[in-house]
């Protein structure tokens, strides 16, 4: 017998422990893992696609006669194909892995960076804009949901600054933060120039002189209160047929206190 079948006797030998039988009678809502990092890929709109990192949480239920649950299937799970990343796909995952685990609920959280090339309005110079994407899922007695979120850092300038102020205004930079679930496909870069639009001013990696002025000019002329940021992207949700549930969160990183200050909206569509 060579060796590799010898070590095959060994593994069939050894005792899975964690496949014990647990007389406890306590289930266990999560069990799993966190934070490890894989490649993903990101299907984009115009048929390319972007390589990321993501950093993924993923656990499953545990009944109450289970010692353990195998941490080991999650990261072969990850490992067996490569990762791209649509709306369906995740789904898929989500209902494979509560099938390699033997568990009956499952969730999956994902986090990455996603670049999106943008052109400066005046100059026209291209730089590459980041943002933060969170995809959080879940399977529950078969019923698959899933929430898109993403924050979009922009500029806002305060309306009450500009009308008392007899020249300039104060303004900062503000992170907006969404969550959506959709009946059907809506792509990142879509999400993004949806919610960019509602700003002041859209933020860009690189500006030149004119594009400053263009951009200062342009917040100038759109002053707009947090509460006014989240109303307008709630509006536009409102339109797009696609979003089912939203959540809207903006966060002004105040330029002339020592605090935020912020506003949310949710709604469910379908209620």
């Amino acid at each position: 017998m060579n060796k590799a079948n010898n070590n095959s006797v060994k593994d069939a030998s050894i005792e899975d422990v964690q496949g014990r039988h647990d007389v406890r009678q306590i289930p266990i809502n999560r069990v799993g893992i966190k934070d490890i990092s894989h490649p993903i890929t990101v299907q984009n709109r115009d048929g390319s696609k972007s390589s990321s990192v993501a950093s993924f949480s993923m656990s499953v239920s545990l009944s109450h006669d289970q010692k353990g649950t195998h941490m080991s299937r999650f990261v072969q799970l990850l490992n067996e194909n490569e990762t791209v990343i649509s709306a369906r796909n995740f789904h898929q995952l989500l209902q494979t892995m509560v099938a390699r685990l033997e568990a009956t609920n499952g969730y999956i959280e994902m986090q990455f960076p996603y670049f999106v090339e943008k052109t400066a309005p005046v100059s026209g110079v291209k730089s590459l804009m980041d943002y933060q994407v969170n995809l959080i899922g879940q399977i529950e007695n078969g019923h698959v949901d899933s929430t898109l979120e993403v924050t979009i850092p922009v500029k806002s300038l305060c309306p009450c600054s500009k009308q008392i102020s007899e020249y300039g205004a104060h303004n900062q930079r503000s992170h907006i933060t969404v969550g959506i679930n959709c009946s059907s496909k809506l792509w990142l870069n879509e999400l993004i120039q949806m919610v960019e639009a509602q700003a002041s001013a859209e933020l860009y990696a690189i500006l030149k002189r004119p594009d400053e002025k263009f951009i200062t000019e342009q917040a100038y002329n759109n002053p707009k209160f947090v509460e006014d940021v989240v109303r307008d992207v709630a509006n536009e949700f409102e339109r797009c047929d696609k979003i089912l549930r939203y959540y809207v969160h903006a966060e002004n990183f105040e330029s002339i206190h020592n605090h935020s200050a912020f506003a949310l909206i949710e709604h469910d569509k379908t209620l």
